[in-house]
């Protein structure tokens, strides 16, 4: 939906994502990339959404690091490359990045500590809103594949519009240290606050060295954006 120069992307009646405002979702990445001590590493992102916080993880993650979107809805993939391109800019052609149409929970499942961070917003918070099924991102034992696809020392961070004690305590509960943290919902708001949930998996941080994660020296042509 487009009104003036501002977009929104809905679900229904419920918008889950707008230009104006996107301060959160930004600090989704930066904030998790700052608990990491700023280290280069492999970073999935579930939901493409409009770029914000795959821009703002790009920014911040050293050139070493790899990215990988998981966008479960086809469209949003055409409308970064099409009405909503003047928003991700450059983000797509770079060569750090795969973006795939797929679920994320698949991509969580598929791999064992294999991530240094998952960054999800995929829903208005840890409860499967676009569809039921995305529950298994947030109960026991979805978490739990989280937990094994993080390296250690890794983060499961979570965006939601709400607080939610449940979550904090399944977390908790599948072995990770929690911090949960509120943010404006934008810019100078002092009475509407979105949520950040970092879960720590313990452990010492993994050192990869440019063997670990392909260097962009010689890999800047042969790496594909995929979609």
């Amino acid at each position: 939906m487009k009104r003036g120069s501002d977009y929104s992307i809905q679900f229904g009646s419920e918008e889950l994502m707008g230009s104006r405002d996107h301060l959160s979702e930004k600090a989704l990445a930066t904030m998790t990339c700052e608990r990491l001590n700023n280290r280069p590493g492999h970073v999935l992102i579930g939901g493409l959404g409009m770029g914000f916080t795959l821009g703002a993880a790009l920014n911040a993650w050293a050139d070493t690091s790899s990215f990988v979107v998981a966008e479960l809805v086809p469209k949003v993939i055409d409308w970064a490359k099409g009405p909503l391109a003047h928003l991700f800019g450059s983000y797509l052609s770079d060569p750090r990045l795969s973006v795939k149409s797929s679920d994320v929970y698949d991509e969580i499942r598929h791999v064992a500590e294999h991530y240094d961070a998952i960054l999800l917003d995929v829903d208005n918070g840890p409860e499967g809103f676009i569809k039921p099924e995305n529950d298994r991102l947030y109960c026991n034992w979805g978490l739990r594949e989280a937990y094994a696809a993080l390296r250690p020392a890794g983060i499961l961070a979570v965006w939601s519009a709400f607080s939610d004690r449940g979550f904090v305590a399944r977390l908790e509960a599948t072995g990770f240290d929690v911090e949960v943290t509120q943010v404006p919902a934008f810019m100078g708001s002092e009475d509407q606050w979105h949520t950040l949930v970092f879960a720590i998996k313990p452990g010492e941080p993994t050192v990869l060295s440019e063997q670990a994660i392909p260097s962009l020296i010689g890999n800047r042509q042969s790496r594909a954006i995929k979609a």
